[in-house]
This record gives C-alpha cells, structure tokens and sequence, in this order.
C-alpha cells in the first residue's frame, strides 16, 4: 500500500499545536488556513479553513490504523464504514490553490467582491440591511459600504469585514421580468 492523504479530526483550537506535533514527528501534514488581520493584536493571526481538521499524508500499513487516535488533541481519522477514508491527491491540489487565490484576493470576505455588488449587512446596529460594496480599506479587515436610508442620498459606512455578506440575487424567471 502506497502513501495517500486523509482527513484527520483535531479538537476545537487545536489545529496549529496538532500540526507543528506531527511535523516533528516526520508526518506530512497540510494545514488549510487563511491568514487575518484581527482587530485584537493577541488574537490568533490564522484562520482554519476547515475547523477542527488536518490533512496527513502517510502509509496506514506502516504507521498502523489507530496511531493517530493515541495523538494528543486528535479524534482520529475520518471514516467511513470503519475505514479511513482517502482524500484524493487532485483535491488537495485544488484546495492548495484555492486558499492561495482566496489569500492574495485579500482574504474570504474580499474573494468575489467588487466595487458596486450589493452587500448585506449581518452585524451591528445595520444588521438586515442591504448596502453597495465602495470599498476595502486598509489596516484591519474594515470595508466602506454605502447606505441609502431615511432619504435616497447613499451614505459611507465603514464597517468590520465580516459584519457584510455579498448578496447572490438569484436571476428572475420569465414571468417576474415580464409581468407588469
């Protein structure tokens, strides 16, 4: 049996310390995060993009099926039907390249935003309402947004980035775009 990639189940916060474990150990281990920019300077610069989960290529007929059950801070390998299931090759691929075309667009807020997509905004005192996406701003994750409310002229608001969500409108059927 050859060496494939599995998906290992880590506890809550535990990603970082389980990763840098294995590595001193010799794993190959493939830790997807997102690097943030937290408005508290002590909180964690790192964001996992799968919480509570790790991808370590190995030999399970070398290593043995429950060695990784024993590693602190882990629940062992994901299964299916007891047997640990393989993650293909081509999808960690993928998602390597995923993480690194999400990271240099500025991080996940900013992927598939541009400058006049409409926003919600989900936090705050404007939370439920709907906004343009102006602009990103420097520094900390902020974004500027313009608000129309209580009269039509827009209003800049600068906002936390992940208190917007970009809105998908869903495209009108026939009957909406031609009923009057």
């Amino acid at each position: 049996m050859s060496s494939n990639w599995y998906a290992l189940r880590v506890k809550p916060h535990k990603e970082r310390p389980v990763c840098q474990l294995l590595e001193a150990k010799e794993v190959e281990v493939y830790y997807p995060a997102l690097k943030v920019k937290p408005i508290n300077p002590r909180a964690r610069k790192e964001r996992p993009f799968f919480p509570g989960y790790l991808f370590v290529h190995l030999n399970l007929e070398e290593l043995g099926l429950n060695a990784l059950s024993w590693t602190e801070n882990t629940y062992g390998l994901v299964e299916f039907g007891g047997r640990p299931a393989v993650v293909p090759e081509n999808l960690i691929q993928e998602l390597k390249a995923r993480l690194a075309t999400i990271q240099a667009a500025g991080g996940l807020v900013f992927e598939n935003l541009k400058p006049g997509d409409r926003v919600r905004i989900i936090s705050g005192p404007f939370e439920g309402y709907e906004a343009i996406f102006d602009a990103r701003l420097s520094g900390e994750e902020r974004v500027q947004v313009l608000l129309a409310f209580l009269n039509e002229q827009p209003k800049r608001l600068q906002l936390d980035a992940s208190a917007i969500q970009k809105v998908n409108r869903q495209k009108k059927s026939w009957r909406e775009k031609n009923s009057r």
